[in-house]
């Protein structure tokens, strides 16, 4: 479900030639014409170091790395979003299907879909393509 990278909701808005230059192809096909990359592949899946994951598109945090688990999908997963309201969501009815597709609440690029199938306390599954994001480790304590 691609949509329009001028999209006047979102505060952070790149021309398209800005967007293909920023991101490399896969990125690009996944955070701005929503594809999905194959399960098991990205960098993040089987990630579970300390920190924050952001948006490949402007940088904002999205997921804490507390919040991760093992769904056993081949995607990142997370139980919860980070704090702030930074991850919209819409009804995706592509390939036959109505699910819920979310996106960076800043710049509109796509992150996967959540699912009402994650472990307690929310319920909730994130399933996010791991092309979206960027991970930086949390600072060593001094």
């Amino acid at each position: 479900m691609a949509h329009d990278h001028d999209d006047p909701r979102y505060p952070i808005r790149k021309p398209e030639a800005q967007w293909r230059a920023e991101l490399d192809p896969v990125q690009y096909a996944i955070a701005r014409q929503a594809a999905t990359e194959r399960p098991f592949t990205g960098r993040y899946w089987d990630h579970w170091d300390q920190g924050r994951y952001h948006c490949i598109g402007c940088g904002t945090a999205l997921f804490e790395s507390d919040t991760k688990f093992d769904a056993g999908c081949g995607w990142p997963s997370f139980w919860a979003e980070a704090a702030g309201n930074h991850v919209e969501r819409l009804v995706d009815r592509s390939h036959g299907m109505v699910r819920v597709e979310v996106r960076c609440a800043h710049c509109g690029s796509h992150l996967g879909h959540v699912f009402d199938d994650g472990p307690a306390p929310s319920g909730e599954r994130y399933c996010i393509n791991s092309a979206a994001i960027n991970f930086a480790p949390t600072p060593d304590a001094p």
